[in-house]
């Protein structure tokens, strides 16, 4: 079989080892693929929130996991807390196969897992099951969107949402933007809303200019949305956020 992206510059909007089964494929396509680390994690601002959370998970019926990440944290303070073995007794529903394949190799069941990349998907997969006063826990980045957390409560539900972790856009030197530059990406692929802005923060005008000349590849709606907020064309979303999706949006949009 032929590679259908030989020789297309493709840029990853995040660190390769945290993105090394998309490159990989990319590159199995034929891609030059540059991986671009644009965003650190850090802990929140205030821990406390989560480690009561932790402490207290046995009270929940549904833990809701968006991010990988939101896993982690709150697995650790668990940990910390002494109730991890407690995470098994609550249902926990997960956005995306990267997020449940991180739940479960924790050793814990994944009970629900929504094919698209939204909060909203979540919802939509799990609005016949939940019950009006149910508790439900939410883990989420610190500066996270607030849908899936607004249909919740719209559904009567009663959601503790915790920052369970923040993210923050890192400096890009210049000698990365100007090799951006010499060698533009024919291909831009964003994993989400705050990467695309982060993007944008670290190159300003400049980067703005790269990605109008490249064809933006968006890993699901949301991402797709914000990036048209921030006035930037999308050409292509992956039909679901998995590296394999991904591909082939990415060679949607290079065709």
């Amino acid at each position: 079989m032929s590679a259908r992206l030989r020789a297309v510059q493709v840029l990853v909007t995040r660190p390769r080892d945290r993105a090394a089964g998309l490159c990989a494929l990319l590159e199995k396509e034929g891609a030059r693929v540059t991986a671009l680390p644009l965003l650190e994690l850090f802990p929140p601002d205030d821990p406390r929130p989560l480690a009561q959370a932790a402490a207290e998970i046995s009270r929940y019926r549904w833990v809701l996991f968006a991010s990988p990440k939101a896993v982690e944290a709150l697995a650790e303070a668990a940990r910390v807390a002494g109730t991890f073995e407690q995470l098994a007794t609550v249902s926990i529903a997960a956005v995306g196969p990267a997020t449940a394949r991180q739940v479960r190799e924790l050793g814990l069941e994944v009970a629900r897992e929504a094919a698209t990349s939204t909060g909203l998907g979540l919802f939509e997969m799990l609005k016949g099951e939940l019950q009006p006063g149910e508790r439900v826990l939410l883990p989420v980045a610190q500066e996270g969107r607030r849908e899936l957390h607004q249909a919740l409560e719209g559904a009567g539900v009663a959601v503790t949402r915790v920052a369970a972790y923040k993210s923050e856009g890192r400096p890009l030197d210049g000698a990365a933007l100007d090799s951006l530059e010499a060698d533009p990406p024919r291909v831009v692929v964003f994993g989400s809303p705050k990467t695309a802005e982060a993007f944008l923060e670290a190159t300003g005008p400049r980067g703005r200019t790269i990605l109008r000349a490249a064809h933006l590849v968006a890993i699901g709606p949301t991402t797709a949305a914000a990036l048209g907020q921030l006035g930037l064309a999308v050409s292509a979303v992956a039909e679901r956020p998995t590296s394999a999706a991904l591909v082939e949006a990415v060679v949607l949009a290079a065709g």
